[in-house]
């Protein structure tokens, strides 16, 4: 991929619009590329800046009675009012969504490529005591990692990972032949649920300022299992 090229898929990757090939490739060349990093770097921190930070302003009344339609115009500025507040509906709507449907994007595109590019753990291991030490000094906290072999879910391992472009802990179980990867990173936010996307099932939670989301081909009602069980741990 071109530098070009990446340049016209940016506005698509930072939407969660790509299909998995383009948003791999996308994300190859980022890594390869300084210069589009920078400029994907760039342009999602003055999206941020927008929504976060651009000024509302009232109209006053004044305005309303001197651009007071003509009679004839009604018809016109009612289907122009009720467009635009389709439009503004769609853009709340949308910008309440992307948030999540960007960190799914991110979570699916880590689970393949972790089986693709043959970088499933940093640390195999299946003892909880070896897996979760491995991260200190690589992570400014502690993910929770559990050992739930015994209830059909054995640990298999970590590795550093990216997520909505923090680091990661990827905790990675084991369900027969499925592979789970856990993503673990802090977050502020409270997002709880269920999603799937490119043939891939997610559920994630938050817990003490952690954002926690399991990704797998395994069956919706086996990944949500593994989430309670993790969320709630047999004694």
């Amino acid at each position: 991929m071109s530098c070009q090229e990446a340049r016209e898929l940016l506005h698509g990757y930072l939407d969660g619009e790509l299909d998995l090939a383009a948003t791999l490739e996308f994300e190859r060349h980022l890594r390869g590329c300084a210069a589009c990093e920078r400029a994907y770097g760039n342009q999602k921190t003055l999206r941020t800046a927008i929504r976060s930070q651009a000024p509302y302003f009232k109209a006053p009344a004044s305005l309303k009675r001197k651009v007071r339609p003509a009679r004839w115009m009604a018809p016109l500025a009612l289907a122009a009012t009720l467009a635009l507040m389709l439009a503004g509906t769609w853009a709340v709507l949308r910008a309440g969504r992307s948030s999540n449907e960007l960190v799914a994007s991110d979570v699916v595109s880590g689970h393949v490529r972790s089986l693709m590019a043959n970088h499933l753990m940093d640390v195999p291991s299946s003892d909880r005591h070896t897996v979760k030490p491995w991260f200190l000094g690589k992570l400014d906290f502690s993910p929770d990692v559990k050992d739930l072999g015994p209830q059909g879910f054995p640990l298999i391992g970590g590795r550093l990972d990216y997520v909505a472009q923090k680091p990661a802990a990827a905790l990675v179980y084991q369900r027969g032949k499925h592979v789970i990867n856990l993503f673990v990173w802090k977050s502020d936010g409270r997002s709880e649920g269920h999603e799937s996307r490119q043939g891939y099932n997610m559920t994630h939670w938050n817990n003490a300022g952690l954002s926690y989301w399991a990704v797998s081909d395994l069956n919706a009602a086996e990944l949500e299992q593994f989430s309670k069980l993790m969320q709630n741990p047999p004694r």
